[in-house]
């Protein structure tokens, strides 16, 4: 579903990325994870979110300033938060939700587009497309 939409919005050249070496080339748009290694059951513990925050804190240090950030996931948007030194209590995580960060960037929260949420239609490809057309508007 994120390489499609993706595609369909015009933010990238192919519609899936099937290995590094495809020739993807993604427009406006940067993919990166809170997480930098495989945790076991694809589950990251607590540990490893926040022995990955810096490098999270130096990516979004380095997008351009207007550039906005669209969490997939709750642990997506949860370490967002963290990194901006703000308490999880303050910007509650919510499928279509915008909140405004002290930097002047906007966050958007979505549901994952994991296999799960997409077959149980948690989230809908019209869900991930509005979503993802607001963020990057």
């Amino acid at each position: 579903m994120l390489f499609q939409t993706l595609f369909d919005l015009g933010l990238c050249n192919i519609n899936r990325s099937m290995s590094c070496d495809d020739n993807l080339i993604l427009s406006g748009v940067r993919i990166t994870n809170a997480v930098k290694c495989l945790p076991p059951q694809n589950k990251p513990q607590a540990g490893e979110i926040r022995n990955c925050s810096p490098y999270l804190k130096a990516e979004i240090e380095a997008l351009p300033p207007a550039c906005n950030l669209l969490a997939l996931g709750k642990i997506a948007h949860d370490a967002i938060v963290k990194t901006y030194g703000l308490k999880l209590s303050a910007l509650k995580f919510a499928h279509g939700a915008k909140h405004e960060l002290s930097d002047g960037r906007k966050l958007f929260d979505s549901y994952h587009c994991s296999r799960y949420n997409t077959q149980t239609r948690r989230l809908t490809a019209d869900m991930f497309r509005d979503v993802l057309q607001r963020a990057t508007a």
